[in-house]
């Protein structure tokens, strides 16, 4: 099974954007996780990072026909991006959301997501686990 693991905005910043809330780890710590907990699961990943929302809207489109599923920490696009949306609809493909904090416990407007409403499941609050997380729930739900 092949994963398109999609990150927005800032979250090449991990381990200098805010300790506190994101942990102290680096954007390459978590591609060595997400890729070694692909390798445990049996599974491709293809992870990517992007600032701009065309890019991610790009990958997005691009997935139909080269993975079979979507992991997508859309970051701060959660919660304007109806581009990302759309793109997720479009192309029909089984998809996770996740965070590394507890959106739903923070301010009021994390609270509300647009790709969410394309997603099979959300996953929130577990750091780095909750991509490993979701590639099992993939994996678990929607074989290829």
């Amino acid at each position: 099974m092949k994963i398109l693991v999609l990150n927005g905005p800032n979250l090449n910043m991990l381990g200098l954007r805010e300790p506190g809330i994101y942990g102290s780890q680096t954007y390459d710590d978590l591609v060595s996780f997400v890729q070694q907990s692909a390798q445990e699961l049996g599974l491709q990943a293809d992870m990517r990072q992007s600032n701009h929302e065309g890019e991610l809207v790009t990958w997005i489109q691009q997935a139909r026909g080269t993975a079979d599923a979507i992991v997508i920490n859309p970051a701060a696009y959660t919660h304007t991006s109806v581009a990302i949306l759309d793109a997720l609809l479009a192309v029909n493909l089984p998809a996770v959301e996740v965070h590394l904090s507890d959106v739903h416990s923070r301010e009021p407007f994390r609270r509300v997501s647009y790709c969410a409403m394309a997603c099979q499941h959300v996953i929130a609050g577990q750091g780095f686990a909750g991509y490993r997380t979701a590639m099992q729930w993939l994996k678990e739900n929607h074989p290829a």
